[in-house]
């Protein structure tokens, strides 16, 4: 992110929205551009700044959803809240599985998007460390570092992980053995205002299948009636700057 105000790319095709969002954003002491397609999507972020999109999942040339899972196959780390109209839950659970950091569901009041936004990028600012020194997570071999927002495997290969699996990842490893809920979990990790507890699932599924392909849920376990606790020992060390 960028250490003058956060540009946030605003990328819808009505432009109605495009200017109502464009005013009240701007309100809240945010800098905004906008574009209408996924065209104008990827030739703002060659040539600007973003530190966040906006992405309504249907565009004249194609949909957010794709332009979100291309832009994490190429490991673009950008923040992403989609817009979606659509009311199905699997239209989200898609959306979160393709790697965006959160959703809003079309109609919504702007001043719940601003707030959405606040919360994804205060996730991304929110990472102390001691002077010469950073904090990280040993478990079962890994490394998870939350100055750099990585995870190294224990053979010393990187696992790529978005920012909401790492976010609900680092929720774990602050917390260990200590059962969850769903409730917690969205409190913990999104901040949201809804309870849509489907997203946690598909973020524990996708966490387990990066970090235990073998699916024995050795790390994480499903605790019924209860929600999820994660099982293994926890340390914490410091990493050189």
């Amino acid at each position: 992110m960028t250490e003058q105000t956060p540009q946030i790319l605003v990328v819808d095709d009505d432009p109605e929205i495009r200017k109502l969002l464009a005013r009240y954003v701007e309100g809240q002491a945010f800098r905004v551009l906008l574009a209408a397609s996924c065209a104008e999507l990827r030739q703002r972020l060659a040539t600007e700044q973003i530190d966040l999109v906006v992405l309504d999942v249907m565009l004249p040339d194609g949909s957010g959803l794709d332009a979100c899972r291309d832009l994490r196959a190429k490991r673009n780390p950008i923040p992403i809240i989609l817009l979606t109209a659509l009311k199905e839950d699997v239209d989200r659970i898609l959306g979160l599985e393709m790697g965006a950091d959160d959703y809003l569901s079309k109609p919504f009041n702007p001043r719940e998007l601003v707030a959405r936004i606040r919360a994804v990028l205060r996730r991304r600012s929110e990472t102390p460390a001691p002077v010469g020194a950073s904090r990280a997570y040993r478990f079962e071999g890994f490394v998870a570092d939350p100055q750099v927002r990585s995870v190294v495997d224990p053979t010393g290969t990187a696992i790529e992980l978005t920012g909401a699996e790492f976010d609900l990842l680092q929720v774990f490893l602050d917390r260990p053995g200590r059962v969850l809920s769903r409730d917690q979990l969205l409190d913990f990790t999104r901040g949201r205002s809804d309870t849509f507890d489907r997203s946690i699932d598909v973020l524990i599924s996708r966490v387990r299948r990066k970090l235990d392909p073998s699916g024995t849920a050795r790390l994480l376990k499903t605790v019924r009636n209860g929600g999820y606790q994660f099982v293994v020992k926890v340390e914490a060390v410091d990493m050189p700057s």
